[in-house]
Formats: structure tokens, C-alpha cells, sequence
């Protein structure tokens, strides 16, 4: 149960376009920091406390790690937070196409 727990958090915080936008972000450019002078806070039209608490939304998802470096917060990603939902929309869509194959196969055989 703590495991799906946990990936009703990944879901909750992927459903937001901009935390899928920061973590993508973050993913391509390395660790990153929330601060107005870096890359993440002024690529948004939004505050850059509303920038931290979706970056503590990914944070406390395990999207994130949240590494505490003088004044600043450095954010790197957790790829592997992303197995457990992965393979969940692998099975989802391997039992999809297991169903599809299944309606398909009348349709391929010839008419009798």
C-alpha cells in the first residue's frame, strides 16, 4: 500500500504542467537551483516562491532530491522514482495490446 502511495504522489505531481516543465528542466540541464539569478525561476510566469513549492511538490513526490548548499537548494532528479509508475503503464498498455491483438485476429482471418 506505501508503495502505491507512492505513485499516487508522482502521478499528483505530474499532473501539473509546469512541475512536468521544471522536472524536464532539471532532468536535461543537471542540478538546478530555485534562485531568481539561475535558470529555473525566471523561465516562468510566476513567482519564485511559486516556483519552490512546486519544486517541493516533485520534492516531496521523490521526483526530486532537495540538497541544501549555503543560501541555496540544489535539485537534482531521481530518475528511479519513475520505475514503479513505468512499469505500471507498461503492463496497463501490454494488457491493452494483448485486447487489441484479440480484435484484430477475426478481422485478419479470411471469410469462409
Amino acid at each position: 500500500m506505501a508503495r502505491r502511495a507512492g505513485h499516487d504522489a508522482v502521478w499528483a505531481a505530474l499532473a501539473d504542467p509546469t512541475r512536468r516543465r521544471l522536472l524536464d528542466q532539471v532532468s536535461t540541464d543537471g542540478p538546478a537551483t530555485a534562485t531568481a539569478t539561475t535558470e529555473l525561476a525566471p523561465g516562468y510566469a510566476m513567482s519564485r516562491q511559486a516556483v519552490v513549492k512546486h519544486l517541493a511538490t516533485l520534492s516531496s513526490a521523490r521526483l526530486l532530491t532537495a540538497e541544501r548548499q549555503g543560501r541555496e537548494v540544489r535539485y537534482r532528479i531521481r530518475p528511479e522514482a519513475m520505475v514503479g509508475p513505468a512499469s505500471w503503464l507498461a503492463a496497463v498498455g501490454a494488457r491493452w495490446d494483448h485486447k487489441l491483438d484479440a480484435l484484430r485476429r477475426p478481422l485478419d482471418e479470411p471469410r469462409r
